[in-house]
């Protein structure tokens, strides 16, 4: 039995096609060019930020995340950056007794944000409060120590299978990909890459695949 289930961010619950039209601006290209690097980098199973490296080589993301904030372009996220399925989804689950959380590689900020938008969940964690990253080992630790259950009985959900399923998987947790944003899509229907238990189309089927 599933007690917890626990959800990536970016391209899980969240739209990012804001978040990198952003970064473009900053960098100043358009949008539909850093689409593409970040489609093209996620191919060669690179890390997305590298996207912004190509533009701009020796990028230092930290450095230019807080040079945003400085100038009043920093991060954003707000009601319409979540996907449709997400507060139903959200609530179907904590309606039928399931502790439900959010953790995933996600700045103090974005915390922050995430926890204004009072989502229907137990919980919020990110990458940067807890120090360390994934798809590290320590971070699904650290979630197994955070959230209800033995490993088994704690589903994750996310987008990216490096990332999200094969180190959590690894760490003994069931796990979902939703075919959703570039990772989900270019991965899904490859067996090699996509070891999840299951594969959905929308974070709605969660509560029936689990027997909720």
């Amino acid at each position: 039995m599933i007690r917890s289930v626990v959800f990536d961010v970016g391209e899980t619950l969240t739209d990012d096609a804001r978040f990198w039209g952003r970064w473009a601006e900053w960098v100043g290209v358009p949008a539909h060019t850093m689409s593409a690097l970040v489609g093209a980098v996620t191919a060669l199973g690179m890390d997305n930020a590298e996207a912004l490296r190509r533009i701009r080589p020796g990028f230092d993301v930290d450095a230019e995340r807080t040079a945003r904030e400085a100038a009043g372009v920093g991060e954003v996220l707000e009601e319409w950056d979540l996907y449709p399925d997400v507060r139903p989804a959200l609530v179907e689950l904590r309606a039928a007794g399931v502790w439900v959380g959010v953790a995933g590689n996600q700045t103090r900020r974005a915390g922050e944000l995430l926890r204004a938008l009072d989502l229907p969940v137990d919980a919020v964690a990110v990458s940067e409060e807890w120090g360390v990253a994934k798809p590290e080992d320590a971070f699904f630790l650290r979630l197994l120590a955070w959230a209800p259950g033995e490993p088994h009985e704690i589903l994750y959900v996310g987008d990216h299978p490096v990332n999200d399923h094969v180190p959590a998987a690894r760490a003994g947790l069931r796990t979902a990909l939703v075919r959703r944003g570039p990772w989900g899509y270019l991965w899904a229907g490859d067996p090699e890459v996509n070891r999840a238990d299951w594969t959905i189309d929308s974070l709605s089927e969660i509560a029936h695949l689990i027997g909720r």
